[in-house]
């Protein structure tokens, strides 16, 4: 997830990608991280088989150099584009 200048970087791992998205476009958990800094596009996501995996990229993500994180957010949408569209109709 990022704000609109595409400034603020949040991960997170979530077993209903669509929810959790709408969940954070809403500010549904206010104070949280996503309300603080407008974080409301999601311009990456992956999947995993299991949880473990998913919950390790998740720490290993956040170890990142911002610069490591915009080249994998950029191989995957170039243009940094919002996905909600992509996801609402799953």
């Amino acid at each position: 997830m990022t704000n609109q200048q595409r400034t603020v970087l949040y991960v997170g791992v979530t077993s209903d990608l669509r929810n959790r998205v709408l969940e954070h476009r809403t500010h549904f958990y206010k104070g949280s991280f996503t309300d603080q800094y407008n974080c409301t596009l999601c311009v990456y996501y992956c999947h995993y088989s299991t949880v473990t995996e998913a919950i390790a990229f998740e720490k290993q993500f956040k170890k990142w150099r911002r610069e490591k994180k915009d080249q994998l957010i950029s191989s995957m949408n170039p243009h940094w584009e919002d996905l909600w569209k992509e996801i609402e109709s799953w």
